[in-house]
Order: C-alpha cells, then sequence, then structure tokens
C-alpha cells in the first residue's frame, strides 16, 4: 500500500503537465527521436528550471566566498548561504539552525558521524545495529569503524516482503549497542521503514539512532522533532538540487560534544602552533570552501517542492505507484521484489530468464531510463538470491503514460529476450 493510503477524491489533481514544463530535461529525445522517459529517480532527479537558474545567477552576479569577507558580494553569498541552511531546517523542522550542517551527500553525512561520534564512543566489544537492506554507505562506515575498534556489527533481517523484523530488532538491542543506523526508506525495495517505533525502541535503552534519508527526503514529510532522530542525512541531488550538496542534521547537544572532522579553514575560531580552538556550531564540521552555489541551489529546490505542496506531491506519487505496481504485476514472468504494506515510489523487479542488465540495456534503446543492478545493496541482494534488479523510481513529475511506456518497452524485452 503506499505511504499516504489512496488519493482522496476530492482533492484537486495534480497538474503533472505544468510541473513537467518545470524540468528542462524530460523534454529531449533521444534515440530515433524516441522522447526520454526518465525512471531512474532514486539514483538522481532531474533539476527543474529555478533552481538551473539560480545556480546560473549565483555565479554571474554573487559569487565570492562567504563568512570572512567584509565586501559586498561576499556578504551577498554569505546571507543567501546561510538563507539556504533556515530553508533546510524548515524543511526538517529542526528546532535550531547550528543543528544542520552542510556536507558533500548522505554518504559524507554518514562518514563525519562514523568518524566523530562514533570513534569517540565505541570501544571493543560494543556493537553497532544495522538492517539488511542498507545502502552500502550505510553499512561501510560502520564496518570499517568496527573493525577499527574491535567492535560488531550487528544486522536486522528482512522478510520476503521487504519488511523489517522488528522483533529480531528488539533482541538486538543490548548494553552493548552504541548507535542504530537505519534507512528511513530502502533505495532498493521502497519499503518505508516504522522508524519512529524503531527510535522509541532504541532510547529506551539509552541509544542513539541516526537514519539516512536519502530516498525519504524527496517523498515523504520528514519532522525530525517528531521522529526524535539523534542524526539525519540526505543528499540535494535526489531532492531535484545540485549534486554535491547534503545535509546532516543532528542534535545539538550531541553535535556540540564532538570532535571536529576536518581541519583547515572556517572551522576555526583561533590557530597558533601551540593550540588551536574550533568554530561554534555549525561551522566547526564545515571546513573549507563550502558548495556554495550548490547550498544555494538546494534552497531553490526545497523551496520548489514547498511551494507546490508536499502532501499534493505526495498523493500524486502514491496513485502513480499504485497504478504501476498493478501494470507491472499483470506481466507475465515479472516478479517484484519489495511487496512492503508501506512504501514509496520503488519498483524493483526481475523477469524470468532475462539477465537485468540486458532489460535494461534494451530498455534504454527505447528511450527508457531505468537502473540496474544491485543498487548499493549487495547484502540485500544477497538475501534475496539475485545478482541485481531492475528498478524504476518515481517522482512527482511522472505520469500513467511513462509507466505505460515502460510496461510496453518490457512486452518488448519479453519478446526479444525470453
Amino acid at each position: 500500500m503506499p505511504a499516504s493510503g489512496s488519493p482522496s477524491l476530492t482533492a484537486p489533481p495534480l497538474d503533472v503537465d505544468a510541473i513537467r514544463a518545470d524540468f528542462p530535461a524530460l523534454h529531449q529525445t533521444l534515440y530515433d527521436g524516441r522522447p526520454l522517459v526518465y525512471l531512474d529517480n532514486a539514483a538522481t532527479s532531474q533539476k527543474p528550471q529555478v533552481v538551473i537558474d539560480r545556480v546560473r545567477d549565483f555565479y554571474a552576479r554573487e559569487n565570492s566566498n562567504i563568512h570572512r569577507g567584509v565586501h559586498y558580494l561576499s556578504q551577498q553569498a554569505t546571507e543567501a548561504y546561510e538563507q539556504a541552511r533556515e530553508t533546510v531546517r524548515r524543511f526538517l523542522n529542526a528546532r535550531r539552525r547550528t543543528e544542520i550542517v552542510f556536507t558533500r551527500g548522505t554518504t559524507e553525512s554518514i562518514n563525519l558521524v562514523a568518524a566523530t561520534f562514533g570513534r569517540s564512543r565505541l570501544e571493543r566489544g560494543d556493537e553497532i545495529v544495522v538492517s539488511a537492506m542498507e545502502h552500502h554507505s550505510n553499512i561501510v562506515p560502520w564496518q570499517m569503524l568496527c573493525q577499527e575498534r574491535g567492535a560488531r556489527l550487528r544486522v536486522i533481517p528482512v522478510d520476503d516482503r521487504g519488511e523489517l523484523d522488528e522483533e529480531a530488532y528488539r533482541r538486538l538491542l543490548t548494553e552493548r549497542t552504541k548507535l542504530v543506523a537505519l534507512c528511513h526508506v530502502s533505495n532498493t525495495l521502497g519499503t518505508i521503514n516504522p522508524v519512529q517505533r524503531m527510535i522509541a525502541d532504541a532510547h529506551g535503552l539509552g541509544i542513539p539512532v541516526l537514519l539516512d534519508g536519502a530516498q525519504a527526503a524527496p517523498h515523504l514529510p520528514v519532522d525530525v522533532q517528531a521522529l526524535d532522530c539523534d542524526f539525519y542525512c540526505f543528499s540535494g541531488h535526489k531532492v531535484f538540487g545540485p549534486t554535491g550538496i547534503g545535509i546532516l542534521y543532528g542534535k545539538e547537544a550531541l553535535l556540540d560534544a564532538m570532535p571536529p572532522w576536518q581541519g583547515g579553514g572556517d572551522m576555526i575560531e583561533t590557530v597558533s602552533f601551540e593550540r588551536t580552538t574550533f568554530n561554534e556550531l555549525p561551522h566547526k564540521f564545515e571546513a573549507g570552501t563550502p558548495h556554495i552555489a550548490g547550498g544555494i541551489g538546494l534552497k531553490a529546490a526545497l523551496d520548489y517542492v514547498e511551494a507546490r505542496g508536499r502532501t499534493a506531491l505526495a498523493r500524486h506519487e502514491d496513485a502513480l505507484l499504485a497504478y504501476a505496481t498493478e501494470r507491472l504485476t499483470a506481466i507475465e514472468g515479472l516478479h517484484l521484489i519489495g511487496t512492503a504494506r508501506e512504501k514509496t515510489s520503488v519498483l524493483s523487479f526481475v523477469l524470468d530468464g532475462i539477465h537485468p542488465y540486458d532489460a535494461g540495456t534494451l530498455l534504454d534503446r527505447l528511450g527508457i531510463a531505468v537502473r540496474t543492478g544491485h543498487h548499493c545493496t549487495q547484502p540485500l541482494m544477497q538475501r534475496f538470491g539475485l545478482p541485481g534488479t531492475i528498478r524504476a523510481s518515481l517522482a512527482f513529475y511522472n505520469t500513467t503514460d511513462d509507466v505505460d511506456a515502460l510496461v510496453d518497452g518490457l512486452h518488448r524485452v519479453r519478446s526479444l529476450l525470453a
């Protein structure tokens, strides 16, 4: 069932044609003049013209380094960058702007927490709990830390529907558990995990929780105060913003107690050869010249999403997911991988007797962009006994025509390869 249930029959329909007009990449043609059908949004989303224009305008009129300059351009760039931080704070409903740290993306955000919070707390014999459906970015940093500290990685199992075993999860939580790191939404299955319950279970034992929100932020309303998570991460490029910009939210008390990660400009207060003192939050974790244009472009992207109504966008995606699920499951020999009761805009599947890569290559020749392979979730693929899947992932600018094109393309693939 989609995340927010069936769309309301009384709600006005989303004007998808008007939204699609805002995304120039969607209007190109590929091989033999075939129109692009873009269904690879879980890897990266397309960008509305307002984001492209905002990044261009920054470089054309405001380009300067931030925070330390007294001249006009530096002050303008600094104000725009810090306004972006405030926009992110509102988007996540964080308490304070100081809880929002700019990074290069979800991967860097997780590595930052592992290298500071994790390294300062983990000792030999301790444990970190992750799930079997995590992206490699939420496995490898903890695995490396455990190897360094002589600690152990514990894994929450996933059932055949693609849902986490909550009873097994609760059994894994002990006095040795120092952190739980979970994806809010699975990038391979689309499963929306019951993170609020899982956070409460961990907090009952005093265990902090980090959420990988890379796949949730583009599709779900996120309220870090309501969730009560200790850390939350997402990437700008998946939520219609630029690449190379991401967010780490952390509770202020935790961030304040964490040591700096990288040394250099802007994360310092004073430097001498005898001693260095560090800047206040959040700048303590933002060494060097940041991706200024990326942060400003992310603000434009989040403003775009908010202006169109996150509830309306989610409702459209839910209806589209239901339509796509019905149409795909009617294809002979197609098997959906991930049928969780609560899921969002990802359809991962295999075709009997056809390698995902071959199917993806043929679909590409038809102008249909999907992702094939293990989707950086190799342990999850091993759990399902698969080398990989075909993944079609939706955004609010997709339509039933896109789904119909995918279905027609898959029939073509079966006729050629089965």
